[in-house]
């Protein structure tokens, strides 16, 4: 939930349709998420399904940014931790921590950014990476000082790739947001600022 909007007690919005209430655009479009790599209809897809063309484009691009990515799979969900903090995702956060963490992020540092602080002892590929995308965020742009140190290390692709994390995720969370997407019962909880 929004920062201040955790304790209410708000129903989701788009609920799940159920499957025998699906058409059959919805019904295709669902298989898709399903027998991917998500494995399931989750987050905003549960809204999407409403529009299935739209859903499965979303798929689709999706899957681009979070499995066919240049940046390396750690450095991915620390700019999604970056912008699930942003827009105060708890959903996001809550999916997106368990894998910053699978993939070798350091608990304190996810704090750090959930608190909406600095982390410290970032590696220099993490604060480069934090720097980026608080910029972008924050800043509605990337410095001329960032841009030229992000693709001097990483190179345009992956540069562009940072940028692409940051804009589906900030969609994504948008949407999670609006539906009042729940984070799961005992889950990872995102901080009220």
């Amino acid at each position: 939930m929004g920062a201040g909007m955790s304790h209410l007690n708000l129903s989701i919005r788009f609920p799940p349709i159920p499957p025998d209430a699906m058409t059959a655009e919805q019904k295709a479009a669902a298989n898709e998420l399903i027998s991917g790599p998500r494995g399931g209809v989750r987050g905003p897809f549960n809204a999407l399904l409403r529009n299935p063309a739209l859903a499965d484009r979303v798929r689709q691009l999706g899957d681009s940014v979070r499995f066919e990515s240049s940046l390396p799979p750690a450095l991915r969900e620390w700019a999604i931790l970056i912008t699930a903090r942003f827009w105060s995702a708890g959903y996001e956060w809550h999916a997106h921590s368990k894998l910053a963490i699978e993939l070798g992020i350091q608990n304190e540092k996810i704090e750090a950014i959930g608190m909406g602080l600095m982390p410290t002892g970032l590696s220099p590929d993490e604060m480069l990476v934090y720097q980026f995308c608080s910029e972008i965020l924050n800043e509605k742009d990337v410095s001329d000082i960032t841009y030229a140190a992000t693709i001097q290390r990483f190179g345009e692709l992956t540069a562009l790739d940072i940028l692409v994390t940051v804009g589906y995720f900030g969609f994504v969370s948008v949407i999670l947001n609006a539906i009042r997407h729940p984070v799961p019962e005992g889950g990872v909880s995102l901080p009220d600022l």
